[in-house]
């Protein structure tokens, strides 16, 4: 399956991009009068493959999940703050909520290993790979089975709101100490010290 979610990623569409630089070059305004505005729109037309791209509806997705190495003080909130913010982004409450709603984005949260049970509601999908990363002090955070079926329902649930409609996929995600095995990544995939992606 995972093999399959790698083969599906497609490379951009460089005509498309080079089509969407000459646009910008004869449009009524000064050369970069937009900002980053023009270079998101020619990344958008490398990605849909028009250098005048129409995209419809947007969804964003909050992974939660709880990580054990926050029982190492790494964090300035306890762990239980996980569940509350995730209790807020489904009463739509929280700043996630608030910017999606300017775009008329849909919040839906993945329960993707909070620890703790949470009940069922209409923006909630509840498929906990497990209750909680392991604490990556002591050993590895998951297995690579866990891993493997915790990327495959990321795309399991993209898929879905794709066949919704949805042409943007904003992808968040909410776990007190997430910020730890963020840098861990960082440092590890950019072959880094641990020093140059974190602070104490």
């Amino acid at each position: 399956m995972l093999e399959q979610i790698l083969n599906r990623i497609k490379a951009v569409d460089l005509n498309a991009q080079n089509r969407a630089i000459e646009r910008q070059k004869v449009l009524t305004k000064p050369t970069g009068a937009l900002g980053d505005l023009e270079h998101l729109s020619v990344r958008l037309a490398s990605i849909f493959g028009s250098e005048k791209p129409n995209p419809q509806g947007a969804a964003v997705i909050v992974c939660a999940g709880d990580h054990a190495v926050a029982l190492e003080g790494v964090s300035a909130y306890p762990q239980a703050v996980t569940m509350g913010m995730v209790h807020n982004f489904l009463s739509g409450g929280a700043a996630v909520n608030a910017l999606a709603r300017v775009v008329g984005a849909r919040v839906t949260v993945l329960n993707a290993g909070v620890m703790g049970t949470l009940e069922d509601a209409e923006n909630l999908i509840n498929r906990p790979v497990r209750a909680g990363a392991r604490n990556i002090k002591l050993e590895a955070a998951m297995t690579q089975a866990e891993c493997v079926q915790a990327i495959e329902l990321g795309a399991e649930v993209a898929r879905a709101e794709i066949a919704l409609g949805v042409d943007f996929l904003i992808a968040g995600e909410m776990g007190i100490g997430n910020t730890t095995p963020a840098a861990a990544l960082t440092a590890r995939l950019l072959n880094l010290e641990v020093r140059a992606v974190t602070g104490r």
